[in-house]
């Protein structure tokens, strides 16, 4: 039965590729690279780059990305596009040579990705190596030349949703905020927060925006309005933390 070997690769500089990632990638027998559809080409190019960096000479089978229906409730509407990914890496693995199958993640594994859930879904289940990456936390706080967390302080990490329907998590003195589509701080009172945002971490395209929340929201919603119109999609973090 094959394994599943989910690779960490970093936020989009194959600088971030690690010599453990490359390895595993050598040694996988296939490949799955994700297909998301034209407006997003350049991160399966990207991918299909690390591979050919890191020497693995195993087939790749590229699959395309189901979309998600947004008639139906949110966690109803995840939990059927993670079904029917693990449909489509289902149809490619159990026609897939003996070895390990591997899968590249954007970023690491363990945070805010679904593929450890997606990859629960198959059957029979296989075993699981994880690779872990550089996560868009650790490049965005490299990128800005800032801690994660204020002395001796606590870190809280939400999504954009979150933010938006429950405000600033209570007793929290930073907070990661992550997938978040509609620049969620707006509903922040803005006063005494500063924000670190970042967009395309480590990649040429990089953008990065920081000050006080309430002096530089507007720019940071238009930077990233431009941002996307002009790539198509865009993959973007903050950090946030209230000053003394």
């Amino acid at each position: 039965m094959s394994q599943i070997c989910l690779i960490g690769i970093g936020t989009g500089n194959p600088d971030h590729v690690t010599r453990e990632a490359e390895a595993a990638l050598r040694d996988a027998a296939l490949i799955l690279v994700p297909r998301k559809g034209p407006d997003k080409a350049d991160l399966a190019d990207l991918r299909h780059a690390i591979i050919k960096r890191a020497g693995a000479t195993a087939p790749v089978a590229e699959f395309d990305y189901p979309e998600r229906d947004s008639a139906v409730p949110y966690v109803e509407r995840v939990t059927q596009w993670h079904d029917e990914i693990a449909r489509r890496w289902q149809s490619l693995i159990d026609v897939a040579p003996d070895g390990p199958v591997a899968l590249l993640v954007w970023g690491d594994p363990s945070l805010y990705d679904s593929t450890l859930r997606i990859a629960e879904r198959l059957h029979p289940q296989r075993s699981l190596r994880v690779v872990p990456g550089i996560t868009s936390l650790q490049a965005l706080t490299a990128a800005h030349a800032i801690p994660l967390n204020a002395l001796a302080g606590a870190l809280t990490v939400t999504t954009g949703r979150r933010l938006r329907d429950h405000g600033w998590p209570p007793e929290a003195e930073t907070v990661a905020v992550m997938l978040d589509g509609d620049c969620s701080f707006q509903t922040l009172a803005p006063e005494g927060i500063q924000i670190w945002w970042g967009a395309f971490l480590s990649m040429p395209e990089q953008v990065l925006i920081s000050g006080l929340l309430s002096d530089v929201a507007a720019e940071i919603v238009a930077s990233r309005a431009a941002a996307r119109e002009r790539h198509g999609w865009i993959m973007d973090t903050y950090l946030m933390r209230k000053t003394t």
